[in-house]
């Protein structure tokens, strides 16, 4: 799970010499399914970390080389170390350390995408990393030496969309009132309240949360919960700093409510992540 850069050949920081970041939005095939592809190589021995903040983003990571040390909602410890292996959602943040050695490609789906990717319910891979072989079984450990045995990222990319599109061409479709709830969600900002939309179903909230939690991972309330601190985040980064503005824009209660979702699911207050912007 390497940080996000802008899109380039490198990673345009103080680090250029110590690591290469490289970026491929996704061809048609894979539009709506994945948002972007990353190749990531460190070059230099040293400390790198990186802290994630809850998204919508659900990663597949393919490492040739040295495993992350990835903790989820702390900083990680001896036995968190991961190498290939997909991510669901989390509503928290992750810290992410490697030590100069690592080399990956990373798949960046969108909870739908990742939904007919994997042919699994999201709800397994929600609060977790689980290992490329259990999700993709053989297919993934050939991907895997393919990928390593590849000497340039543009054959990598070329391969993964090549492996990403035939396994989104046989997969079964959304439930199209998921997929309709979601869109709801997402084009509300997160305001829409759970109750009207399984009242427009003709759902009961128990069975939408149930179908939801296994199409996208987690349910409608926390996906809303997500969608809200990202829209917040934006509008922060806008210099539009009043929190209070944000907050009432955002749909929170006040502004300490506000502050209460940025320290779940950034492990920051909103003041010290708009310093780090």
């Amino acid at each position: 799970m390497p940080a996000q850069s802008d899109d380039g050949n490198r990673h345009p920081s103080p680090d250029l010499d110590r690591f290469e970041m490289v970026r491929r939005a996704p061809g048609p095939r894979l539009r709506g399914s994945v948002t972007n592809i990353c190749g990531y190589r460190e070059t230099m021995r040293g400390h790198f970390r990186n802290v994630e903040y809850a998204s919508l983003t659900v990663p597949l990571v393919i490492s040739f080389a040295e495993p992350f040390a990835i903790g989820l909602g702390k900083n990680p410890g001896d036995n968190d170390r991961f190498a290939s292996f997909a991510a669901g959602l989390y509503a928290g943040s992750v810290v992410i350390e490697s030590f100069g050695g690592a080399c990956c490609v990373q798949i960046n789906f969108t909870p739908l995408g990742a939904r007919r990717f994997f042919g699994l319910p999201m709800s397994e891979l929600t609060d977790c990393m689980v290992g490329l072989d259990d999700v993709l079984g053989l297919e993934g450990i050939a991907l895997r030496e393919k990928l390593g045995n590849a000497h340039d990222w543009n054959t990598r990319f070329a391969t993964v969309e090549t492996f990403v599109a035939a396994r989104l061409t046989e997969a079964r479709e959304i439930p199209a009132e998921i997929a309709w709830a979601y869109d709801q969600i997402l084009a509300s900002g997160g305001r829409t309240r759970v109750a009207t939309l399984a009242g427009k179903l003709g759902w009961s909230r128990k069975h939408l949360l149930g179908k939801f939690s296994n199409t996208i991972g987690v349910g409608p309330k926390t996906l809303s919960r997500i969608v809200r601190f990202n829209r917040a985040l934006g509008l922060s980064r806008q210099d539009q700093s009043d929190w209070a503005d944000i907050a009432a824009d955002c749909g929170y209660a006040d502004q300490s409510h506000l502050v209460r979702e940025f320290r779940d699911l950034a492990g920051e207050t909103p003041t010290m992540l708009a310093l780090q912007a």
